[in-house]
């Protein structure tokens, strides 16, 4: 009953990995590749985090 209010240890990662690469859309769309490849390193670091809190 009380796992209801507990709250999901990925939820904030997933929505700082859509951000990032939310963030690396635009720089490249700008066509700030540096940036887009720079964003697109962290998005992947976190994912890869998230994968292993879920295991």
């Amino acid at each position: 009953m009380f796992g209801l209010f507990k709250s999901d240890p990925t939820k904030k990662l997933r929505k700082a990995y859509d951000a990032k690469l939310e963030q690396a859309m635009h720089a490249q769309r700008k066509g700030d590749i540096r940036l887009y490849s720079q964003l697109t390193q962290e998005a992947e670091a976190l994912w890869k985090e998230i994968e292993s809190k879920q295991k």
